[in-house]
């Protein structure tokens, strides 16, 4: 049986709330119980109701500190592709936070720490589309579509608004990381296929250690640099 331990205010609360994370990233949230969290942390089964008051406190206490972490990775970034490789590789280094972070129904929409840390992560992507649009000499916040040969302020030949280029290259990004993480872009179990690992990056299958363009639908290029190839083909 794990023996009682001493924590101090702060660690105690850090301790339940890596062990969720642990919970999460092997089971997902459904899985999670205060009572076992409790157990395994190795503290009273009233020590996390203490922090969190109950389990959805805890997965909005995680989805708070995921949109932090995220902010502070999207803040890092130059410009809007690189930000969007910046939300890829996030979610790939914090899957647990990320499968929590968008499901609302989980969540305590309204808690405060919730809001603003969600506040902080839109305020880095607006500022990338911000970039965008000073790197192509719009005043609007879209694309000049100097690529294309456009001359209407984008890249289709349509006026783009920066909130509906928010949300594409949030789309885009949001539903690269999700085929990363749920191995949809992986080879399966086609031999010679590259993987996607925890650090977002490819490792070799197969017999023989081989990796070729047939092994899954990135063939064995890297996600990041795969990633901006698809940007580029938008923004």
């Amino acid at each position: 049986m794990t023996s009682r331990r001493s924590y101090h205010h702060g660690d105690l609360r850090q301790a339940v709330l890596t062990a969720a994370l642990d919970v999460i990233a092997c089971d997902g949230p459904a899985a999670l119980s205060l009572r076992d969290l409790a157990r395994r942390a190795g503290v009273s089964h009233a020590a996390p109701a203490h922090h969190f008051k109950d389990r959805t406190g805890l997965l909005t206490a995680i989805a708070a500190e995921g949109f932090g972490l995220l902010a502070d990775a999207l803040a890092d970034a130059p410009d809007l592709r690189e930000r969007g490789v910046a939300y890829v590789r996030f979610a790939v280094g914090h899957p647990a936070h990320f499968q929590v972070m968008f499901q609302p129904d989980l969540l305590r929409g309204d808690d405060p720490g919730l809001l603003a840390a969600k506040e902080r992560a839109s305020a880095e992507l607006r500022a990338g589309i911000d970039s965008l649009g000073s790197a192509t000499g719009s005043t609007d916040g879209s694309a000049t579509g100097s690529a294309t040969g456009s001359t209407d302020g984008s890249a289709t030949g349509s006026a783009t608004d920066p909130r509906t280029a928010g949300i594409a290259a949030w789309s885009l990004a949001h539903g690269f990381a999700t085929l990363l993480l749920t191995r949809n872009l992986d080879a399966g179990n086609t031999a010679g296929g590259a993987r996607v690992g925890r650090d977002g990056h490819t490792g070799e299958t197969g017999e023989g250690g081989a990796s070729g363009v047939e092994g899954g639908p990135m063939g064995d290029r890297n996600p990041e640099e795969f990633f901006r190839a698809l940007a580029g083909l938008l923004f």
